[in-house]
């Protein structure tokens, strides 16, 4: 299979005969990995069970595992789904990987439709499917959300929405999710929403596309999904714990895929999760250090702050330039829009990600701006 270099391996081809200047200590602002210390009871639920590496986890995973991700999900979206409804899974990305595989093995010419920019396990799902691509293209002009065009969608078999998105930062509204499960029921695709950012919102709670569904009369989720990650919200990404959620008739036959994948979790994983699903006072203290991080970002740059996730979607003009001359002058790396984009979408943007402390972010988007001085001078 032919599948495209990672931004992350791209930016490391970009950057790998340049020296950075010593004056500064090296930072980086590209990989959305949160750098707060996972909460001690998380912790202590994963030692406290450590004895229980001596077994075969199950494929479904343990009832508690299940029970900490419906507890979330009333907890956080007043959802009240049952365990037909839900699949744990090791994480969110091999789930965008092997479902778009599973849904669309027996579909003759499938098509993927998904927003451009993307997360590149996007592209690589619909590769490994053989799939037709139709990007939902996400810039300044559409305010990045992602516009409908009904003869294109009326093609397609699968839709991925990105809300709030990965990089831009940009929410969708209820209105909007409603609109797109109402074409998912017309023309007959299935629509999941990767929701992985949408308990680190600012101010307001955002819905889930499951809570659209409902409001679109749509109570039982047909057509409809959603995966979510404990990875962002509680600072565990190597948890790797996730979930999909919503159409139970799909998840039925998903089940009996995943059982030969192999990506059950260990149990003492999914002891730890478990408890994390389940609490929601520690994603708050959380959400309050990124808030404090984009107040950072107002003082220091000027930005206002996105309704959600710990990303800044940065206009810089061009971005290739402006991240080798940040790296070389100023010793931090970002990582150029482009890298995150087709057919020219992302070009002008770096993606920053703010996931240190006020202090260290502060003296990152400080060298951000002598750098953007430097270039308007």
């Amino acid at each position: 299979m032919n599948f495209e270099t990672y931004p992350f391996e791209k930016l490391n081809n970009l950057l790998e005969n340049i020296t950075p200047n010593e004056v500064f200590s090296p930072l980086s602002l590209t990989i959305g990995e949160p750098q707060f210390d996972t909460p001690e009871f998380i912790q202590h639920a994963f030692s406290e069970h450590s004895e229980l590496l001596n077994k075969y986890p199950k494929t479904a995973g343990e009832d508690l595992l299940s029970e900490g991700m419906l507890q979330y999900l009333k907890n956080r979206f007043d959802l009240e789904l049952n365990k037909d409804q839900i699949i744990p899974s090791f994480g969110t990305r091999e789930v965008l990987f092997n479902f778009p595989q599973f849904l669309l093995h027996d579909v003759e010419n499938p098509v993927m439709v998904f927003p451009n920019p993307f997360y590149q396990i996007y592209e690589g799902a619909a590769k490994a499917s053989r799939a037709e691509v139709i990007y939902l293209n996400l810039n300044e002009e559409n305010n990045f959300q992602p516009l409908i065009d009904e003869e294109q969608l009326a093609k397609a078999d699968f839709v991925i929405l990105n809300s709030p998105n990965n990089p831009t930062s940009s929410v969708m509204s209820m209105e909007d999710m409603k609109q797109w499960v109402t074409l998912a029921l017309k023309h007959d695709f299935v629509l999941l929403n990767d929701e992985c950012y949408a308990d680190l919102y600012l101010n307001d709670p955002i819905p889930s596309l499951l809570n659209a569904s409902i409001e679109a009369g749509n109570g039982s989720f047909k057509n409809v999904l959603v995966i979510n990650s404990i990875s962002k919200r509680s600072s565990a990404p190597g948890l790797r714990s996730g979930f999909i959620a919503g159409d139970a008739a799909i998840l039925k036959e998903y089940m009996v895929y995943r059982t030969y994948i192999g990506c059950a979790s260990p149990l003492p994983l999914q002891y730890a999760a478990a408890v994390a699903w389940a609490d929601q006072d520690h994603v708050d203290l959380f959400r309050e250090k990124y808030k404090k991080n984009f107040e950072v970002a107002k003082e220091v740059l000027g930005v206002d702050a996105p309704e959600a996730t710990f990303y800044i979607w940065l206009k810089v003009g061009d971005e290739i330039a402006f991240t080798t001359k940040l790296y070389e002058e100023y010793n931090l790396k970002v990582i150029p829009g482009s890298f995150l984009g087709r057919e020219g979408e992302g070009k002008g943007y770096v993606r920053l990600a703010l996931v240190y402390e006020a202090e260290k972010t502060k003296e990152a988007l400080e060298r951000i701006k002598m750098c953007m001085g430097e270039i308007n001078e």
